[in-house]
């Protein structure tokens, strides 16, 4: 009686393990996934490429934007993606580059989280600092999209890492 319990024990250990190393394998690919959706827009920015860019965003996208203005009051904007793809697809003189550090993805079932500080660089000049908030979700064709982006700007009290991208 004691060796049946003893190996059913094990047997039960080794399902859960497995489970545990499936769902930690998917977790990760994931996460891996969500993290080349971000790089991808990003990259997209820096190159002008609007087609680029909109590849990562889904049908439905909410934007906004938190900043305090010159009088010292907080405001919230908030944008659609059209301008946001004229702004990156018209043509400019300096590279819009976005470094992000720090980059926290969360998670669960279809929905992802990301939070990631960044700093903006037109050219080789400090614009301006922030976080980086999106919401993705998983599509019908297992592609992740982001659905909502909000950021933070600022130009102050910025402690901007060496790295990013």
């Amino acid at each position: 009686m004691k060796i049946a319990r003893i190996f059913f024990i094990s047997l039960m250990l080794m399902h859960y393990s497995t489970c545990m190393y499936a769902q930690n394998k998917q977790a990760s690919e994931d996460s891996h996934a969500v993290q080349l959706v971000i790089d991808k827009l990003f990259d997209g920015m820096r190159e002008g490429d609007s087609a680029k860019v909109a590849s990562v965003f889904g049908e439905e996208v909410k934007m906004y934007t938190s900043f305090i203005d010159k009088d010292g009051t907080k405001k919230i904007r908030k944008g659609t993606l059209k301008p946001f793809l004229k702004a990156i697809g018209t043509p400019h003189d300096e590279i819009w580059d976005e470094k992000i550090w720090d980059t926290k993805i969360t998670i669960e079932g279809g929905i992802a989280q990301v939070w990631t500080d960044y700093a903006f660089y037109v050219g080789t000049e400090f614009s301006h600092c922030g976080v980086d908030a999106f919401h993705l979700i998983k599509n019908p064709e297992n592609q992740w999209k982001i659905v909502h982006l909000m950021d933070t700007r600022r130009k102050e009290d910025c402690q901007v890492k060496s790295i990013g991208q």
